[in-house]
């Protein structure tokens, strides 16, 4: 008895985990995602607002930050090293990032990246 029930356990757990390994989900526009916009706007946001960016990554400055720019111009950009989800990117390549304005007292403004997608 004790054999069955623990071979209909071990079953039970196996499914479960091709079930989860094997789930996905929905990758694309929403509702909720704004509208990419250029530097220059975002700059001119609030503290905190919500902002998708197209454009590139040029150099790294070092502690996570990195220099990003599209054709109105260049910011600060903070992107946390499992924010990368694996992503490689050169300057080359052209991205989209999902964050949000952080303006701190006396500081310039940065972007604090939430998700970065290479286009």
């Amino acid at each position: 008895m004790k054999k069955t029930l623990l071979t209909l356990f071990a079953m039970c757990v196996s499914v479960n985990i091709a079930n989860a390994q094997a789930t996905g989900g929905f990758e694309g526009p929403s509702a909720n995602q704004p509208n990419a916009i250029t530097v220059k706007e975002a700059l001119n946001l609030n503290d905190e607002a919500k902002v998708v960016l197209k454009g590139n990554i040029t150099n790294s400055l070092g502690d996570e930050k990195y220099t990003f720019k599209d054709a109105s111009g260049e910011v600060i950009v903070e992107i946390d090293d499992e924010d990368w989800r694996g992503v490689k990117v050169t300057p080359e390549n052209q991205v989209e990032i999902i964050g949000e304005v952080d303006k701190d007292f006396n500081e310039a403004t940065t972007i604090d990246v939430d998700v970065v997608t290479v286009k």
